[in-house]
């Protein structure tokens, strides 16, 4: 069954981004929200959808996240429900990031995708520093973007540039960014909305040399 889908931004907007959402939140959740507003602003047309897991939850189903790798065939079903004409970018916040990013190199192959937009990758589990998801990062063929907090606890600015990650991949780390991007004003004086406008430029600046 194909998925609902919500939409932000102008309908005919040049490029598309495609969202999938979080192991614990829905693609509505207010990190996401704001995430999809902020690209919404900056000219994209933003799709977010729901895995099935998710959505069962809304009727009632208290369904656990399977294993990332499961929801690979979701996603690339996503993409052809889209359906989108110009440019298609895909990715999501943390868990739904990491699905698009398994799915993206065939996906980049075939012509389908010009990229990979990850809000906030979890890198490993909070804690669990040593289980790195990385491994396919290594050898990732598709022009990607990694919009990530400074002290995001699945991936710090200390931790990652330590990682074997693909010449590809590029990180726009956010200062003082927890795992949903927001910083504490008090220490680092800057605000969500000061994020949400940097990461808004960062994508469409980024977008506008791996589409050009």
């Amino acid at each position: 069954m194909a998925p609902d889908f919500l939409i932000d931004g102008p309908a005919d907007a040049r490029t598309t981004i495609l969202l999938a959402h979080g192991a614990g939140a829905p693609m509505d959740s207010a990190s996401m929200g704001a995430a999809a507003g902020a690209l919404a602003g900056a000219g994209f047309r933003v799709a977010r959808f729901e895995f099935g897991y998710m959505a069962a939850r809304r009727g009632g189903q208290r369904k656990p996240p399977p294993r990332a790798e499961t929801l690979i065939p979701e996603y690339r079903a996503a993409v052809d429900a889209l359906g989108a004409a110009g440019p298609l970018v895909i990715g999501g916040k943390s868990m739904g990031g990491r699905v698009a990013s398994m799915a993206a190199d065939e996906l980049h192959a075939a012509g389908r995708i010009a990229g990979l937009l990850c809000l906030g990758y979890p890198f490993h589990p909070p804690g669990k520093p040593a289980q790195l998801r990385t491994a396919h990062l290594a050898g990732l063929a598709t022009p990607a973007l990694i919009c990530q907090g400074t002290r995001d606890e699945f991936g710090t600015r200390d931790e990652v540039p330590g990682y074997a990650l693909s010449s590809c991949i590029e990180i726009l780390w956010l200062e003082d960014g927890d795992h949903d991007l927001k910083p504490r004003k008090r220490v680092s004086g800057l605000t969500a909305a000061d994020h949400l406008r940097t990461l808004a430029a960062g994508v469409a600046a980024w977008v506008e040399r791996i589409t050009r």
